[in-house]
């Protein structure tokens, strides 16, 4: 009996600053892997960032946590240290080589709110972006988007009501003394207020001197995207 190629899994990359992360972004990740029949989403919390320099974000170890804690339900979505454990700058080329790399026999497709694929033309060595992975740009219904300059075939819009939810209104929220259940996951809304996050004049909170959240070697091991085919644990 004659055995056919492997079919080529299809792998969704959604980085972002996940500062914190929110229902939005895991409504995101699932519509993606839903319309593009992916097998799973790696979610890669960005590193040092070139572009994100108008305020602090929080201590990365905080937003990786806080990512794994969000998608720990889900056994599709898996959390990478790649960006957050490189050192120096992060970025996306950097990024999408390495998962190629890993993954060689897998179709990356990285996902991103829409309002940043023009910005992408901008990013370092953009040309090659297009040929290492197809751009999922998530908008919100009836929000229009210029996607000139873009390559037609290397770029889909999707539609996620979701995304009407930002990072930044839950921070403003949460430094105001406002409630953010339901706007993040419930193991997010208790993170936060364990380790005090986003209260005014501690945007950054980079004392670890408090008890922290351990992952078991296990765990460490099976949320390693160096891990093919299935790139465990492993979001711009």
């Amino acid at each position: 009996m004659a055995w056919g190629p492997r079919p080529r899994r299809r792998v969704g990359v959604m980085g972002g600053t996940f500062d914190p992360v929110h229902h939005g972004h895991l409504v995101a990740a699932s519509e993606a892997l839903e319309s593009f029949a992916l097998d799973e989403v790696i979610f890669v919390p960005t590193g040092e960032q070139p572009f994100k320099t108008d305020r602090d974000v929080t201590l990365a170890e905080h937003r990786y946590l806080m990512t794994v804690v969000a998608t720990a339900s889900n056994p599709r979505f898996t959390v990478s240290r790649l960006e957050i454990d490189r050192p120096g700058k992060t970025y996306t080329i950097d990024t999408l080589r390495e998962l190629k790399a890993q993954m060689p026999d897998t179709d990356l497709y990285f996902i991103t709110g829409a309002d940043v694929l023009p910005q992408i033309l901008t990013w370092k060595d953009a040309d090659e972006l297009w040929s290492l992975a197809h751009f999922i740009g998530v908008t919100r219904p009836g929000h229009e988007l210029d996607t000139s300059g873009l390559p037609e075939a290397g770029v889909s819009l999707l539609e996620v009501p979701a995304m009407a939810i930002s990072s930044t209104d839950c921070r403003r929220r949460v430094a105001a003394g406002k409630p953010v259940w339901y706007l993040v996951p419930d193991g997010v809304v208790q993170y936060i207020a364990k380790y005090g996050l986003y209260r005014r004049g501690s945007a950054k909170v980079d004392d670890f001197s408090r008890p922290r959240p351990r992952m078991t070697t296990r765990a460490r091991d099976e949320r390693s995207v160096k891990l093919p085919p299935r790139a465990v644990g492993a979001g711009k």
